[in-house]
């Protein structure tokens, strides 16, 4: 496993491109001064990965923060997603083209499909694999597949997904998941990594949070670290977003990284990717 040092810190994608492995989360930060502000922060602490999606209606937001920067363009990890409305191939290709102009970009380091549109994913990710090859995309993954889609995938397509971004918190590890992504050279990623807000609420962290003197949020996200998963919580409060980044300068133990995934109850917070509406 590498080594957890930095908040610029990267795994390595299967297609050689280095992602960092902590990012920021934009979901439900209103597309004005909020996710602006909460992108400048995030990019002010050293945080080098934001994470957004059609769906969000934030993209002009995050793209006029990334614009106002002084940070360079090719410094900042800049993720999105297709969303269901839009999966097909033209429709991809299209939907792609609007991400990119809200965006204020000419290209994106990672652009995933959001969801596993029955009888739709794979042509969807035949138009990512040509946005892949076009050049316009550094890297192409999945956001909630199951071993299931994924394997789907894998039969039809020339290119294999190089990230899966997954609900994962202390209530859903889906460890077989996680195993199935390693061996397949899948990096995967972790959204909701503090259930909502909801970890605040539990004490089953108490004791860690005495142990290493942290909060029960930078116990959860120094656990995702650990376990090779890639983490962008999401906040728009100042405070939180240099709290969250405060994972550095302690180590978890073994043991402790064996309890937080013995907590684990199957328990989504999200929709199931096998049975959702929308």
């Amino acid at each position: 496993m590498k080594k957890i040092t930095d908040i610029k810190g990267t795994f390595r994608l299967h297609n050689g491109i280095e992602m960092p492995y902590f990012g920021l989360g934009v979901y439900l930060s209103d597309n004005d001064k909020e996710v602006i502000d909460a992108v400048q922060w995030a990019l002010e602490e050293g945080y080098r990965h934001i994470d957004t999606a059609s769906i969000y209606k934030n993209e002009e937001g995050v793209g006029t923060a990334i614009l106002n920067s002084s940070v360079p363009r090719d410094e900042i990890f800049v993720v999105s997603k297709v969303w269901n409305a839009d999966q097909g191939y033209e429709s991809t290709l299209k939907a792609f083209e609007k991400s990119l102009q809200r965006l204020q970009l000419n290209y994106l380091d990672l652009y995933l499909i959001h969801w596993p549109v029955e009888g739709k994913y794979i042509e969807t990710w035949k138009a990512l694999e040509k946005l892949y090859k076009d050049g316009v995309i550094k890297a192409i993954g999945v956001s909630n597949f199951l071993e299931h889609h994924l394997e789907n995938l894998m039969e039809t397509s020339e290119i294999k997904p190089m990230v899966n971004q997954m609900e994962f918190h202390p209530y859903l590890v889906q460890q077989d998941l996680i195993d199935f992504c390693n061996k397949h050279h899948i990096q995967y990623e972790a959204w909701s990594p503090m259930m909502q807000g909801k970890i605040f609420e539990l004490s089953i962290l108490d004791s860690l949070s005495e142990k290493y003197n942290k909060t029960a949020a930078q116990i959860v996200l120094r656990w995702n670290l650990q376990k090779g998963v890639i983490t962008i919580p999401k906040s728009s409060k100042k405070h939180r977003i240099i709290d969250n980044a405060n994972l550095f300068d302690f180590e978890l133990s073994k043991e402790d990284i064996n309890y937080i995934d013995s907590l684990d109850k199957h328990h989504r917070l999200g929709p199931d990717p096998d049975n959702f509406n929308f």
